[in-house]
């Protein structure tokens, strides 16, 4: 470091001169400086060495010109930027105060009218250059100087700036842009169109700091804070402040809303409604949105595998595959004083466009299966299906294929009579495939076997070398070519592995992989069930049938027992059940 200070100031000798470092961010290092020519304290900001390297001193500097042109009351100016010795700096005002930061450390929380002052006049920053075409991408504290009450938000545009010059490397500088607790769902899922509902998101997480003592979500790591974002909905407000007005509590959660369409469409009507008495978010109570209540039975998460990516420590090994824009989904149901049925393998599955989920509750008693369209709200019953097991959506998301007594069935989503497909058979753990059959296994204890069955009905053909195999072969999922299948390996939970399965030849190639239960998404990636309690993801390559990558951990404390993870994988999702 003493070294790079010395580079540093001497590349800038004829135009400032280094006092002191000030702090250290995530993409640059604060000092504070002389401005030789005009005579003046500034705060010079480097960038980190090795996001430098990545971005090239002409393309920052191009970049970064637009920003220079934002002229507004609480947008702290730049005033320089450029190249030295490889050093790429910008060069902002030194604000004499203190960060948003600093003062909720020492104070925690602020009064709710100081809050709501800051916020508007932060929004009002924030429309003028959202009008100008220029998203921040990374509101937090940290970025807002207080001057004398009157917050400056600094860095406006420098996190646009250099995700432009990085050209889509940011994966080579091991940084990510945004900052963890105030990012927007389609931030923390690396989605590459980031539009200005991004910055209200962030905006509402840090009132909600502001006004509870936390951000929104909060966890043991980044990957936590990540997962929670996307998943989980924020403590009302009013759950923590129960002096916060109703309208301010109402427009923090509609600040914070998973979808962007959702939020507010301008920071202006963010902040209107801040003042606004009589705010109440457009087709739902106050109460309903603004003080939420937590389900007290159980839930069922939708994850798009975009998460996955976030959530896989590294970021890059998802980056190296396919590009694949898929939407995050999420609902929570109160299932009130019943509860999700239990038992051997899962009771439920997710449609493979992620707009059906098909779940077995159990009700004084009796099981049945119900299912919930993913816009909306309640689960509804599913005539015939007393007592199921092992549900799966048919490709279309038009059937779902179950066991009653033994029997294998199928019903349709839209009403009607059970069909049989086979009677007797003993099936469990079903894999509907595109191709129109369906694989099961028969997992007793003193009898194994993988068979395939077509889902108009028929005699189900045993997999040649599966009968009785030892170790036993569980959960069978056809893989798109048609020829082979992921099974696991299952001679006790503690060494299951997952394993391909040759459908012609019988033969099993294990994939090095402990765990059970895996799906195959089109991202062409694997995610599995862990011993351990989780559930984790692999890259996988289709046409060699190999994986191509370390396996990272994608969410932690899901039940894995007897050989079944309590989730479900469709062609692009990721489903979960939490209790």
């Amino acid at each position: 470091m003493p070294e790079i200070n010395s580079r540093l100031s001497t590349a800038l000798a004829d135009r400032y001169t280094i006092e002191r470092e000030l702090g250290a961010g995530g993409m640059a290092t604060v000092y504070l400086a002389e401005d030789l020519k005009h005579e003046r304290k500034v705060a010079l900001k480097v960038l980190k060495p090795e996001l430098a390297a990545v971005l090239g001193a002409d393309r920052f500097v191009q970049e970064i010109k637009t920003t220079a042109a934002l002229q507004h009351p609480h947008i702290l100016a730049l005033f320089d930027s450029g190249e030295a010795d490889g050093f790429l700096f910008y060069v902002m005002p030194y604000i004499e105060g203190e960060t948003l930061r600093q003062k909720l450390d020492r104070e925690k929380q602020l009064a709710i009218e100081e809050a709501v002052k800051i916020t508007t006049e932060v929004a009002d920053a924030l429309d003028y250059a959202h009008g100008h075409n220029v998203i921040h991408r990374d509101i937090k504290p940290e970025n807002i100087l207080l001057q004398d009450g009157r917050p400056m938000v600094a860095d406006f545009g420098i996190a646009l700036a250099v995700s432009a010059a990085a050209g889509g490397r940011m994966t080579e500088t091991g940084l990510s842009l945004g900052t963890p607790h105030y990012m927007s769902p389609e931030q923390a899922t690396a989605e590459r169109n980031i539009t200005n509902r991004s910055d209200i998101y962030s905006l509402g997480a840090m009132l909600y700091e502001m006004l509870t003592g936390d951000p929104p979500h909060i966890g043991g790591n980044a990957q936590q804070i990540i997962m929670k974002i996307v998943t989980e909905e924020p403590l009302p407000v009013a759950h923590a402040r129960k002096t916060a007005p109703p309208n301010v509590a109402a427009a923090v959660a509609t600040a914070l809303e998973k979808l962007p369409a959702d939020r507010f469409r301008t920071p202006r009507a963010f902040a209107e409604a801040l003042v606004n008495s009589q705010f109440r978010p457009s087709g739902a109570a106050a109460d309903d949105r603004g003080a939420r209540r937590w389900p007290t039975a159980a839930v069922v998460v939708l994850v798009s595998v975009a998460l996955a990516a976030g959530l896989a420590g590294g970021w890059g090994w998802l980056r190296s595959g396919p590009s694949v824009d898929l939407p995050t989904v999420r609902f929570v149901e109160d299932l009130g004083n019943v509860s999700l049925a239990t038992g051997y393998g899962r009771l439920f599955d997710i449609a493979s466009d992620g707009s059906l989920v098909v779940v077995g509750i159990d009700s004084a008693g009796v099981t049945r299966l119900f299912f919930r369209r993913g816009d909306v709200l309640g689960m509804e019953p599913i005539p015939e299906t007393e007592n199921p097991e092992h549900p799966v959506f048919d490709p279309a998301g038009d059937w779902i294929a179950f066991v009653q007594g033994g029997d294998l069935k199928r019903v349709p989503v839209d009403g009607g009579p059970s069909q049989l497909i086979a009677r007797d058979s003993d099936a469990k753990q079903l894999n509907w495939s595109a191709n129109g059959q369906i694989t099961f296994a028969k997992a007793a204890v003193t009898k194994s076997g993988i068979f395939i069955v077509p889902e108009a009905g028929g005699r189900p053909v045993l997999v040649p070398g599966t009968d009785n195999a030892n170790p036993r072969l569980l959960w069978p999922e056809l893989l798109p070519d048609d020829l082979t299948a992921l099974v696991t390996l299952y001679p006790d939970l503690s060494t299951a592995q997952i394993a391909l399965l040759n459908l012609q030849t019988g033969s099993v190639q294990p994939l090095g992989l402990q765990g059970t239960h895996a799906h195959y998404l089109r991202t062409e990636h694997l995610v599995y069930g862990h011993p351990d309690g989780g559930v984790m993801a692999v890259p996988f390559h289709l046409a060699s049938l190999s994986v191509t990558g370390e396996p990272a951990s994608v969410l932690e404390g899901v039940a894995v027992a007897g050989g079944s993870a309590t989730f479900s994988g469709g062609a692009t999702q990721l489903a979960v059940s939490q209790t």
